[in-house]
């Protein structure tokens, strides 16, 4: 109603364990990417600061729903390893890598997961929030990272853009006009047991609901799917030949 609201660490885990939340996170602050040191230190302290009151409010043993540390520091090597020094000083049942996939260079993303995550306990799920493509997830599985969270499966399938085991496919080009193939002739889900891109071009282009509704059940199936093959892979001890026919695959170029 256009009111306004104030969100204190106390409130956010009240209205997290009100959802039924699996796993609570933390009240953090994301700096902006290009944000200065100075700034940047503060909101690690600010962070900080909110974990602990976030972990008093909801202490160990209070319930069944975990709560998550966030380790913060912008794009300062140093200023992660303290957040992270902060957070591991208070007893949580994982740990986020925020502040990531905030615009900047794909390199400099995995640089700062890749630092972050060496200095976080094995013993703990590592959670990096707010990514990404399907490469990003095989890029941080490779470098530690154990979940991921984005709205792109369901955004880009409301896009007309989907994931296939081949790279993307944008489904209102005209070359899928008269297609008779599914979207992925590797992929199991019930869009690609149904329907062809002939067919979804011409619903996303009618502008129909049910194009978005197609696409979003491909592209979550396809996430879920690559999960799935890299915990397989972790399991059989090949991840590193997975990652290679992920890519040749999808002849894109490598993270």
């Amino acid at each position: 109603d256009g009111s306004a609201h104030v969100f204190s660490p106390e409130k956010v885990v009240s209205i997290q364990k009100n959802l039924g939340s699996d796993v609570m996170m933390v009240l953090d602050e994301c700096a902006p990417y290009g944000a200065d040191r100075e700034y940047t230190e503060k909101s690690i302290n600010l962070t900080a600061d909110w974990a602990e009151r976030c972990r008093e409010a909801y202490p160990p043993g209070a319930g069944e729903q975990l709560l998550f540390g966030i380790v913060q520091g912008g794009f300062f090597k140093d200023l992660r390893e303290m957040s992270a020094e902060q957070i591991l000083a208070i007893p949580f049942d994982g740990y986020a890598l925020g502040g990531l996939s905030v615009g900047e260079p794909k390199e400099q993303m995995y640089v700062m997961t890749e630092a972050t995550v060496e200095v976080l306990p094995p013993d703990h799920p590592v959670y990096l929030m707010g990514v990404g493509t399907p490469e990003d997830l095989v890029e941080g599985v490779r470098r530690g990272v154990d979940m991921f969270d984005c709205v792109m499966p369901t955004r880009n399938a409301r896009n007309g853009m989907l994931f296939t085991s081949t790279g993307r496919l944008v489904i209102k080009n005209s070359c899928y006009r008269d297609d008779p193939l599914p979207p992925d002739e590797l992929c199991g889900c019930y869009t690609c047991g149904n329907y062809t891109r002939a067919y979804l071009r011409h619903l996303f282009m009618s502008r129909e609901i049910l194009a978005y509704q197609l696409n979003s059940i491909h592209n979550l199936h396809y996430y879920c799917s690559l999960m799935a093959a890299m915990r397989e892979a972790i399991r059989q001890d090949c991840f590193a030949s997975f990652r290679r026919s992920f890519y040749a695959m999808r002849q894109e170029p490598q993270g």
